[in-house]
């Protein structure tokens, strides 16, 4: 066991495609969607604590403002899940430093639930194989599991079963972060209300987009983006159409890199 703790630095993601399915029978829709990791991140630590202590969680960081730090958290909801499934010890001390914005779309509670999952196979030295640390990350969310594989992938079933993508090129994004996110529910809910009585075709992977990342084709790449939910989130939120104001929103630069 590493007596000190661990860090690990895990990035915000951005789809690139999410095609939307039919709401099935069990409450969900199966997606296809193409993820990509950006150079924003969160550093997730995980480390002993003194026995009797129990399993704490202290955040903070830029963006840490509204994340709730009780076991509604994924980071404790994994911490939990790890130490059932794998027998460790209960006192444990978790930190975040947010930077991933919260309720944007970026997996910011996903990608610190699975910076718990590998701190631990790291602090406890399980030496878990990657699908073994994703299946467990599929039981607590459905953006876990990329958030452990990272670069480029892509997602189907709920977006939790992950085939690693070929793609090249650097990517430079520009992100409009709204003061108040969207919760994930409200704007599937919102995207079914819209599409009622409409014919929904099951998801694929689009072509012209798997093609412009294997080619380092930015352009091409640019035309491609597609996101089913986007009617929804503007139809919720109308600011988030186009047109953007200066004074609602603030603009980050991050540099994608694929290899």
């Amino acid at each position: 066991m590493r007596s000190r703790g661990v860090v690990a630095r895990v990035p915000a993601k951005v789809n690139l495609q999410l095609s939307v399915g039919p709401l099935g029978s069990d409450g969900y829709h199966e997606v296809t969607t193409v993820f990509q990791a950006i150079s924003l991140f969160d550093d997730v630590s995980v480390a002993t604590a003194p026995n009797g202590n129990g399993l704490s969680l202290d955040i903070s960081g830029q963006t840490s403002n509204g994340v709730p730090a009780d076991n509604s958290n994924l980071a404790i909801r994994a911490a939990e899940l790890m130490i059932k499934n794998y027998d460790l010890p209960i006192d444990l001390e978790i930190k975040l430093k947010k930077e991933i914005p919260v309720a944007g779309g970026m997996a910011g509670g996903s990608a610190d639930a699975a910076g718990v999952i590998v701190g631990l196979d790291s602090l406890f030295e399980l030496g878990l194989s990657r699908d073994e640390m994703e299946s467990v990350g599929s039981k607590i969310g459905s953006d876990v599991p990329f958030s452990i594989c990272g670069g480029v992938a892509i997602g189907s079933g709920r977006g939790d079963q992950i085939t690693p993508a070929l793609a090249k090129g650097n990517y430079f994004w520009v992100l409009a972060l709204s003061g108040q996110g969207l919760a994930t529910p409200s704007v599937y809910q919102e995207c079914d209300r819209l599409r009622e009585g409409l014919s929904i075709a099951t998801p694929q992977v689009s072509e012209p987009l798997m093609q412009a990342l294997r080619a380092g084709d930015a352009k091409a790449l640019g035309k491609s983006l597609t996101n089913d939910l986007q009617s929804a989130a503007c139809s919720l939120r109308p600011a988030l159409r186009l047109v953007l104001d200066v004074g609602e929103f603030r603009f980050r630069h991050c540099v994608v890199a694929s290899t």
